[in-house]
C-alpha cells in the first residue's frame, strides 16, 4: 500500500486497497498491545515477564501476543515450556512507532479529543 499526495479522488475511491492499512492500525489499537511491543522493542520476553512488567493478567497477554503473531508484527520460539517473542519486523515496526509520535506531537496530541476514537469514546 502506497498513499501519496498526489493520488485523486478516483485513486483512492477503492478502499480494499487500503484495507490491510486498516486492519494493521486495528492491531495497533490497543494501549496494551502497544506496551507489549515497547517492551518487545527491549528485546526477547517471555509472557510471564511482560505480565510482571505491565501488570496485566496471563490470559491478557497472551491474547494480546495472539494478535500480535497474527498481524506478522511479533514472532515466538520455543525454550522450554515456554514461549519466547519478539518483534518480528521489529526495525519497521519501531520506524511506524516513531512517525506516529511524530505525528502526535505535531497535532498536539488533538486525537485525544476525537469524538469517535478518543479517550471520552474509549469509556
Amino acid at each position: 500500500m502506497t498513499v501519496t499526495a498526489s493520488k485523486t479522488d478516483a485513486d483512492l475511491a477503492g478502499t480494499d486497497a487500503l484495507s490491510p492499512a486498516a486492519c494493521l492500525f486495528r492491531g495497533l489499537g490497543d494501549p496494551a498491545r502497544l506496551a507489549i511491543l515497547r517492551h518487545l522493542a527491549l528485546g526477547e520476553h517471555r509472557v510471564i515477564d511482560l505480565t510482571a512488567h505491565l501488570g496485566l493478567a496471563q490470559s491478557t497477554v497472551s491474547a494480546h501476543l495472539a494478535c500480535l503473531r497474527g498481524c506478522g508484527l511479533v514472532a515466538s520460539r520455543p525454550q522450554g515450556r515456554a514461549s519466547v517473542y519478539s518483534l518480528a519486523a521489529g526495525q519497521e515496526l519501531l520506524d511506524l512507532l516513531a512517525a506516529a509520535e511524530r505525528l502526535l506531537t505535531t497535532t498536539g496530541n488533538a486525537v485525544v479529543l476525537c469524538p469517535t476514537y478518543g479517550e471520552a469514546a474509549a469509556k
